[in-house]
């Protein structure tokens, strides 16, 4: 195996049994994976497919049953690797009754940080995320996408290594979901690992470096997210606006050379831009702004010198 690897799996095999111990489902079968430090690696499949599975594989919270797992050169059952895990489960469990600054307390209470540094880094993760205006609302009080901010907040409360998010955008509105990839790509940028499970695929395409597909627990197709969606059989060539006149004529050289006639289209932005676009727009013309916003900043201490300073972090 890979010592280098966040993550590693070689014939991995998990099966579920019923009552009398046999065989019913074969959830995941023979997978083998492996992740780099570093990058954001999309899992992708559908409902059934084995990623759910395949997770809690990866957090300890289920044995294989045959095959060998590792994470970031560990066994998954290992608390020592539990600490540099953060993770965000598809759906967002918080305590109602807590407010988002007594539930991110009690999550960072679980990775021995001392008080002082339970109150810095809750400060910043509330501003990261666009929630320091609500900071004494009862969290039952919010809306699902409010609540997912709260669940991305506490995936990251450790300064986790290694970052594993399902379904991370799931409420969210464009804004939040842009933002959101935005934070992925930032923390990627300064070393962390993350694995993303989502259903949102313009999503995976916008971050991923690579993804795999699973289907009936096996990968059925894997690779650089370039390489997979790259058509080998066309090219595409972007030019200025043309006079009639010149276009004419390069279109009758161009079908010449081709020997087929070529597709002329404008060129388009996405949906998700345009969007982005107009409330910029907006923002800028607005005399105030209402709402949850993430910040486009990250959260000091998830930066590569607050992680070199803060690592070792604990009670006194």
């Amino acid at each position: 195996m890979d010592s280098s690897a966040a993550i590693e799996t070689v014939d991995l095999v998990k099966v579920f049994r019923d009552f009398w111990r046999r065989p019913k489902v074969r959830a995941v079968d023979g997978l083998g994976l492996s992740v780099r430090q570093g990058e954001i690696f999309g899992l992708l499949g559908p409902n059934g497919s084995g990623k759910s599975t395949t997770i809690k594989m990866l957090l300890g919270l289920l044995h294989a049953s045959s095959g060998s797992i590792r994470v970031l050169g560990r066994t998954p059952r290992d608390v020592a690797v539990k600490k540099r895990i953060g993770y965000l489960p598809e759906e967002t469990y918080l305590y109602n009754y807590l407010t988002p600054r007594e539930t991110l307390d009690f999550y960072a209470k679980l990775f021995d940080l001392d008080a002082s540094e339970r109150r810095r880094r809750i400060d910043q993760l509330l501003d990261m995320v666009g929630l320091a205006h609500a900071v004494h609302r009862r969290v039952g009080e919010f809306s699902k996408g409010m609540a997912r901010r709260i669940g991305l907040a506490q995936a990251l409360v450790n300064d986790p290594q290694l970052i594993i998010l399902d379904e991370p955008t799931s409420g969210l509105d464009p804004i939040g979901c842009r933002q959101v990839k935005d934070l992925m790509l930032a923390l990627a940028r300064r070393g962390k690992t993350i694995l993303l499970s989502s259903h949102l695929l313009a999503d995976v395409e916008d971050v991923c470096d690579r993804v795999a597909i699973l289907y009936n627990g096996r990968i059925r197709a894997h690779g650089s997210v370039k390489t997979l969606l790259q058509k080998q059989d066309s090219m595409c060539l972007t030019l200025p606006v043309l006079e009639p006149k010149a276009m004419t004529a390069l279109l009758k050289a161009v079908r010449k050379i081709a020997g087929a006639e070529p597709d002329v289209h404008c060129p388009t932005m996405d949906l998700e831009q345009f969007f982005l676009n107009v409330v910029a727009e907006a923002h800028r013309a607005a005399p105030f702004r209402s709402g949850a916003s993430l910040s486009d900043q990250l959260a000091g201490f998830l930066t590569r010198e607050g992680s070199d300073r803060n690592q070792g972090a604990g009670r006194p």
